[in-house]
Parts: C-alpha cells; structure tokens; sequence
C-alpha cells in the first residue's frame, strides 16, 4: 500500500561544473556542497543535502525558504520542489494521479516531459506515457487533454534507480561556479557598478574581499565568508574595479602588481543597475522569509 504523504526534497542541478574534468567536477561538487550547507545555515534554515549523480536532493523543514536560500548560491543553475517516490511504473502513476489534481484546470491542456537514468526496465517515453494517461484518467472529470507541443501545464518527472521525482516547475538560479574555486579578489566597491563587479567577479567562483562600504550587505548575501578589508590581503590573486570604458583613462593599472579585472567595462549604466536589482533582490527573499 502507498503511503499517502509525499516526501518533498528539492532538486538542485548545475551547469558549468559537468563541463570540468572528473577530478575537478568533483572538488568543484565538494565546495558547492559546502557553499549550500553554508547559506543555508547562515539563513537559519534546517536542511540535510545529499548528491548523487549530478544532482543534489535537499531535505528542509521550510521548503520554500530553503529554496530562497539555494537561489543565492553561485553554481546552482536551477532548483525544483518534487516530490519522491518509488520508481516501480505502478507507483509513480498512482503518485504522479495525486500531484497533478489541483494543479491543473478545468480545460487546460498538459504534457509529461520524463528522464531516466538506471536499469529499470522501461523508458522516458514509457514513463511519459503511462504517467500522462494517469494524469489524464485522474483529471477526466475536468475536460483536459494532451498537448505535447504547446501544453498549459507541464509536468516532469525524473527517475533515478529506484527513486523517482514529480514537479511541475523549474526556478531558475544564477549558475556560474561555486564561489571558493578560483582564488581570492580585492574588490574596490565605492558604487553601483563596483558592486555589480565584485558580484560577477563571484559568479565566477572568485572570493572577494572587498575594500569600500557601497553594498556591502547585498554582496555578503551571496557569500556569508565575505570580509571587509582596509588593505589587500596578500593571497589575493587580482584586483576588481568597477569602472566603465569612459572612465578606464582616469585608472592607471601599472601600479598595481597584481592583474586588474574591470567586469562591466562594457556595460551601460542602465544594465549596471538591471544588475544591482538582480543583486539587491535575494536580499528582500532573506527578509520575506525571517
């Protein structure tokens, strides 16, 4: 007999890191593990991460703060709230018939997008067709049918060995790679656009510490290790500085030892600030959720 109550984990997956070669991707997998654990905590959020393959389940008693936490970790490419279940065709059905009543309506049209990996002894197409005609029988009463191509509502399910995993939405996060990857910056942050550098700086997996006091809270969000600094640290591997094209002539980089990265060198202020809001907003999710 099934249990009636779902297991809900959310589903975490990269990007840039299956690209790296198996010894990185893993150390790369490690910090990212880390960096997780790390946010999560630093938002007060209790949660258990496990991995396998290339994705990360996490377990929260607050699904959705977790989930709010996750999205400010730099490596992340997206995330899901599923639900688990055993991956027997017989169960996911019977699971996959509970979820989608409520979250489909009267008339819409729908469609299962399925993946697989394992022995099973049955494939994506099979899972999408039999968890489709499930999903059809339990909605009948409401008039929906099959739309593969242009569908009101899309439900996924991914099957791994003997766990399998329903959801209905992809949130996308920033990707990039896990911040601790790739040395230490100083980040002179005076502005906006010296804000916006060190974060893009951070997208790249670099540690800022940061030399100025402009947005310091919003950058720190991002990454709960970061310091303020009044002198370059001497493990720092380059320098950051926030200035447009016009203002490069006014920087003389030859006394600086180090190299000096100017990410928004060729950024309009007006995509400078789309950028500030982007950073500002993980910030506001943090309060909503306090």
């Amino acid at each position: 007999m099934l249990n009636p109550a779902f297991v809900t984990v959310i589903l975490v997956r990269y990007s840039e890191i299956g690209l790296k070669s198996p010894g990185i991707r893993k150390r790369f997998e490690n910090q990212l593990r880390d960096n997780m654990l790390g946010m999560l905590m630093e938002d007060g959020v209790e949660a258990f991460v496990q991995s396998k393959g290339a994705r990360y389940y996490v377990s929260a008693s607050d699904p959705d703060a977790a989930v709010a936490s996750l999205r400010k970790v730099f490596g992340i490419a997206s995330v899901s709230i599923a639900e688990e279940c055993g991956s027997s065709m017989e169960e996911m059905c019977a699971r996959a018939a509970e979820y989608s009543r409520g979250r489909i309506s009267k008339g819409e049209t729908f469609a299962v997008r399925a993946r697989r990996e394992g022995n099973q002894g049955y494939t994506s197409m099979d899972v999408g067709r039999e968890v489709g005609s499930a999903i059809f029988i339990a909605n009948e009463d409401l008039g929906v049918d099959v739309s593969l191509s242009n569908p009101d509502r899309e439900f996924f399910v991914e099957v791994r060995d003997d766990k399998a995993h329903l959801f209905s939405e992809s949130i996308p996060c920033h990707g990039g790679l896990p911040v601790g990857t790739q040395g230490r910056v100083v980040a002179y942050v005076d502005d906006e656009r010296g804000m916006v550098s060190a974060w893009l700086m951070m997208k790249r997996g670099c540690r800022a510490s940061v030399i100025g006091d402009y947005g310091f809270e919003c950058l720190k969000q991002y990454d709960p290790l970061m310091r303020q600094v009044d002198r370059e640290p001497k493990n720092a591997l380059a320098y950051v500085m926030g200035t447009s094209l016009e203002g490069l002539e006014g920087v003389d980089v030859s006394k600086y030892q180090l190299p000096v990265f100017f990410p928004t060198i060729g950024m309009s202020d007006d995509e400078v600030s789309g950028l500030a809001e982007t950073i500002r907003a993980g910030l506001r999710d943090k309060f909503r959720h306090d």
